[in-house]
C-alpha cells in the first residue's frame, strides 16, 4: 500500500503545533523558547500558527490528560484551514494516546505532520491511517535553536514540505553537534558549538538498492511492537528502513537486543537497506555499528543488505526531514542516499 502525500505547505498556510508527548512548551520556564519556534515558522517560513487547546498548558496537564492531546491531533486534522501540524517537542510516552485516536479523521483529511523522537508514535499513527508524514524537526528543539535555525535544517524543510518536486540526492551536512546548553533564557544569545562531520558510512552492501522509507526513533519503537499500530508483516517488504536512538543514549547491548527483534519478527530478511542516524554525541558511534555487524551480517546473514550509516536525522544537529513512504535509493558505490520522487502534492 503507497501512502497518501499531504498537499504542500505555501507561505500564508496556518499551521498547528500540538504537544503530543511532553508538555513543556507551556511551562513558565520554556514558553520562551517556544515563542522563539513560533516565531521562526511565522518569519523565516511565512507561517500562520495556531495552537491547539491543550498545547500549552503545561507539561503536568498534558501528562496527565493523554485523551486531549489526541482530541488535539484529531481537531487538527480535522479542520481544512489547517495545512500541517508541527509537534513541539518528543517525550516518553505518546503512546497513552492510542485508545482516543479516530484513524479515519486522518485518513480523510491528509496534510503534514512532522516531528521526531516520541513523535514516531503519531507517525505510526499516520502510517496505519494510510497518510505519509514527516520525520523532522521540532519546534523546541530546530525551530528554536539558539540564535539562528540551522541552514541544512532550514533547506530540507523547505525542500520536502514546501516543494512538490522530487526531492534529490541528500548530501550529508558539513557540520554537526549534540552540545547540550540548557533551555533558559540567557543561553539564547550563545551559539552552541559545532564540529566537522565525517559524512556517511557504507557498512556494507553492492550496488543500487531502493525502497519506501519507514522507521523512527529505536527507544520509541520498542513500545510500539504488538500494538494495533505496528505495521503488518508485510508492510516491511522492500522498505528502506531508518533507526535512529534517543538522547538517552541507549546501550550498545540494547540496541542489538532490538535489531535481534527486528530479525525474529522477519523485517530485516524483508527490507531493502538500512539508513542509521549518527548517535547522540557520536557516544558509541562504533559499537552501535559492531551491533549492527553483529545481528545483520553475522547472526542473520545478511550481507547484501545495504547499511548507510552517520545520517543526518534524528537527535543531531542540523537535520533533514524523511517523508515516509517516499522512494529512496541507497548507492554503495557512491555512499549516497536519493530520494526520487516528491514528498508532497
Amino acid at each position: 500500500m503507497n501512502l497518501i502525500k499531504p498537499k504542500k505547505l505555501n507561505r500564508g498556510d496556518k499551521v498547528a503545533t500540538v504537544s503530543l508527548s511532553w508538555g513543556g512548551a507551556g511551562d513558565s520556564d520554556i514558553l520562551w523558547r517556544y515563542h522563539i519556534g513560533k516565531q521562526r515558522l511565522q518569519e523565516v517560513f511565512g507561517l500562520e500558527v495556531v495552537e491547539m487547546p491543550t498545547t500549552l498548558k503545561g507539561s503536568q496537564y498534558v501528562y496527565d490528560h493523554p485523551e486531549e492531546r489526541a482530541a488535539d491531533l484529531m481537531k487538527a486534522f480535522a479542520d481544512p484551514s489547517i495545512k500541517a501540524i508541527f509537534s513541539c517537542i518528543g517525550g516518553y510516552e505518546s503512546v497513552r494516546m492510542l485508545p482516543y485516536i479516530d484513524f479515519d479523521v486522518i485518513k480523510n483529511n491528509p496534510k503534514i505532520l512532522m516531528g521526531y523522537s516520541d513523535t514516531t508514535v503519531a507517525h505510526m499513527i499516520c502510517h496505519k491511517a494510510g497518510i505519509s508524514s514527516f520525520y523532522g524537526p521540532s519546534i523546541l528543539a530546530e525551530f528554536a535553536e539558539n540564535v539562528e535555525m540551522f541552514s541544512y535544517t532550514q533547506h530540507w524543510i523547505e525542500k520536502t514540505l514546501f516543494d512538490n518536486n522530487t526531492i534529490g540526492k541528500i548530501d550529508p551536512s558539513p557540520i554537526w553537534t549534540s552540545e547540550y546548553l540548557p533551555w533558559e533564557e540567557q543561553n539564547k544569545h550563545t551559539k552552541r558549538e559545532v564540529q566537522p562531520n565525517n559524512g556517511y558510512e557504507v557498512l556494507q552492501g553492492q550496488g543500487i538498492s531502493g525502497g519506501r522509507l519507514i522507521g523512527g526513533c529505536m527507544d520509541v519503537l520498542e513500545m510500539l511492537k504488538g500494538t494495533e499500530i505496528w505495521p503488518s508483516a508485510d508492510a516491511w517488504q522492500n522498505k528502506i528502513l531508518f533507526l535512529e536512538t534517543s538522547e538517552d543514549r541507549p546501550s550498545p547491548e540494547y540496541v542489538e537486543y532490538w535489531l535481534r527483534n527486528y530479525g525474529s519478527q522477519g523485517i530485516l530478511q524483508k527490507i531493502s537497506g538500512i539508513l542509521f542516524a549518527k548517535p547522540y554525541g557520536n557516544m558509541y558511534y562504533e559499537e552501535y555499528k559492531k551491533a549492527l555487524f553483529t545481528v545483520v551480517r553475522d547472526e542473520l546473514k545478511l550481507h547484501d543488505l545495504p547499511i548507510l550509516y552517520n545520517m543526518n536525522f534524528g537527535h543531531t544537529a542540523p537535520m533533514i526531514t524523511l517523508p515516509y513512504g517516499a522512494m529512496a535509493e541507497i548507492n554503495c558505490e557512491e555512499g549516497t542516499l536519493t530520494i526520487t520522487e516528491a514528498g508532497v502534492l
